[in-house]
């Protein structure tokens, strides 16, 4: 069983909350961040207390560099070092074509879904690199197979925000190598979760999903077994990988 230490961003619901149980189950210590819903993040700790595992929740918002350390910092003091990152936290709005978005939108839409994930890993990175007298670790990025689909007529500026993801994933996978860190990807396609609900269409897996070549959506469990499996020694000589999960769309 593995004692190490993860911070799951946005990890109170869906894929967060999937792949928290789960880590837990596999011996991980975890750190669940929220930034709204504190009794959705209390009842994770719980779910995976029950079970025997060890877990706590912090309130922050990853897009603010302040709260960001702050998160960071509650994990050294009651965990200690460091070894794993999951940069989950992220989100969308209504359907819309791109040429009505406005700039407040995009902002919201980078904020959480560019700077988040960003800051996360540059707080992670000065923690575990070897360069900086850590141990190594890993992090995986939750983008989006939208970053590849586009979503036209939906959610152009989320796809676009997730094609930013998977450039840092290449980009800091290589800087980091030598350093004792992997990073890596996972690019959900329809999952069944409540972010669908942000777009206004809370049903979209159950409309889009028998449409693809599984005939299906896929469940935040799927997902979950992926990203632990990239955070895990079994894929120690994997890192700048993407591994997609949309039933073959």
């Amino acid at each position: 069983m593995s004692e190490k230490i993860l911070l799951i961003t946005g990890g109170s619901r869906g894929i967060g909350a999937a792949t928290a149980l789960l880590a837990a189950a596999r011996g991980y210590r975890v750190c669940v961040n929220y930034r709204m819903d504190e009794a959705a993040a209390a009842s994770v700790v719980d779910a995976i207390e029950a079970a025997g595992g060890t877990a706590f929740a912090v309130r922050a918002d990853v897009s603010r560099t302040a709260e960001v350390e702050r998160l960071f910092r509650a994990v050294d003091e009651t965990y200690g070092p460091l070894d794993a990152l999951v940069n989950n936290a992220g989100t969308l709005e209504r359907q819309s074509r791109l040429e009505d978005l406005d700039e407040e939108r995009l902002a919201r839409i980078w904020s959480a879904n560019i700077t988040g994930p960003f800051l996360c890993a540059a707080a992670a990175v000065r923690r575990m690199s070897t360069r900086h007298g850590g141990r190594g670790g890993a992090i995986v990025n939750v983008s989006s197979r939208a970053a590849q689909l586009g979503s036209p007529n939906e959610y152009v500026d989320y796809a676009a925000s997730k094609g930013a993801l998977d450039s840092m994933t290449t980009g800091l996978a290589l800087e980091v190598a030598a350093e004792g860190i992997r990073v890596n990807s996972v690019r959900p396609g329809l999952i069944h979760t409540g972010i669908h609900a942000l777009g206004g269409e809370p049903g979209r897996v159950d409309r889009v999903g028998p449409l693809l070549p599984m005939g299906r959506g896929g469940t935040p469990e799927e997902v979950a077994e992926s990203i632990v499996f990239l955070l895990s020694e079994a894929s120690s000589y994997t890192t700048g990988a993407f591994i997609d999960l949309a039933g073959g769309r």
